[in-house]
């Protein structure tokens, strides 16, 4: 069984953190510190632990904050040496959020400083909601950084959606703001960095899905195949959902004589088993045809009703008169994301983000 996702967050790495900190002031009370961030810790979640965490600095750190700041900052590993790194800087940089909104720019500069040991992009959103433009002015110069880890969080910290953090309205509303940054980093060498700049588009394809196809269609003329990559990747949701502008940016025009035939092989599927289907798609046309051909199982919810989930599948070229016959086996087992109810559900077969096949199967559960 996989380790739970809690004890990333220990008291032996509390610990650790009390030694990193008191080796670099003499007034930190290691003690009460441990007390404070261990305290009925296995009772507690991971972001539980880490606000307990973030507690205890309140509570042990000066309160002047620069002064807290300069000791943070230098149990950062120096030099190769070791120090504050991984996950016990979530903690930090919760810390900093809290206690550093009144110390703008000084926060920005421990942010960017820690983020080569563990990712800010947690700790950054409080600064940017409150003044989005004095933050974004900092953050904007970080796209040309030397080190990596910096310029990922100028994408990833001011995604507008980003996963487990607090939203940022106004960059909802209103995305424009970043798109400079996220243009300034198209064709970063580091995939680490254009994977995040995808994922912030996609973000933002979300809400304002025109202004991303557009955005899109601008820079994937003439571009490298990594700008390719990440473009296509930023568009996914689009594609899955059939936005025209955002297929004819990758080739794929309106269906012209494309049919689709279904069989699926497994009308009745024990759970932890495979729905097996096959399809046969035919270009009944006189011209090549790009398609792209996604799949949705739509499964049944506690209250009866059905919930889709698109699946990709595979991008090809058909021929005039050309039939493709395409078999595929889709697991149905435990996953952390999803909980399977007995009964109905369905499976829809798209191409070019249009519906043209379906089919029932019944879930058997245990």
């Amino acid at each position: 069984m996989a380790e739970p996702l809690k004890n990333l967050l220990h008291p032996a790495l509390v610990k650790t953190m009390a030694e990193d900190i008191a080796a670099n002031t003499g007034a930190f009370d290691k003690a009460r510190f441990i007390d404070l961030a261990t305290r009925d810790m296995q009772q507690l979640e991971l972001m539980q632990r880490s606000i307990q965490i973030r507690d205890a600095l309140v509570e042990t750190l000066p309160a002047e904050f620069a002064e807290a700041a300069a000791i943070l900052s230098a149990s950062l590993p120096q030099n190769g040496d070791s120090g504050l790194v991984g996950w016990a800087l979530l903690p930090v940089s919760q810390f900093v959020a809290q206690r550093g909104l009144d110390n703008f720019d000084l926060s920005l500069v421990l942010l960017k400083e820690l983020t080569p040991h563990f990712t800010a992009e947690f700790g950054i959103r409080p600064f940017i909601h409150l003044n989005q433009e004095r933050a974004l002015a900092t953050i904007g110069n970080w796209t040309t950084d030397r080190n990596h880890h910096v310029r990922r969080l100028a994408s990833e910290g001011t995604r507008p959606r980003l996963p487990w953090a607090m939203r940022l309205p106004a960059l909802m509303r209103d995305p424009q703001p970043i798109l400079p940054i996220l243009t300034a980093l198209l064709d970063d060498r580091e995939e680490y960095v254009r994977r995040s700049v995808a994922n912030s588009l996609n973000d933002i394809a979300k809400d304002h899905p025109d202004l991303v196809a557009d955005f899109v269609a601008q820079h994937v003329a003439d571009a490298s195949a990594e700008r390719r990559q990440l473009l296509r990747h930023a568009s996914r949701t689009l594609l899955k959902k059939g936005h025209a502008a955002a297929l004819a940016n990758f080739g794929f025009a309106p269906l012209s004589g494309i049919t689709a035939a279904l069989n699926i092989q497994t009308e009745s599927v024990d759970f932890g088993n495979s729905l097996a289907f096959t399809l046969a798609i035919t270009n009944q046309g006189a011209a090549s045809q790009q398609v792209m051909i996604d799949y949705a199982i739509h499964h049944r919810k506690a209250n009866g009703g059905l919930a889709p989930k698109i699946f990709k599948w595979k991008s090809l070229t058909l021929k005039p008169r050309e039939t493709v016959e395409m078999p595929r086996q889709h697991a149905i087992r435990a996953i952390t994301t999803r909980q399977y109810y007995p009964g109905g559900h369905r499976l829809e077969i798209l191409v070019n983000g249009a519906v043209l096949a379906s089919g029932a199967f019944q879930l058997v559960m245990p």
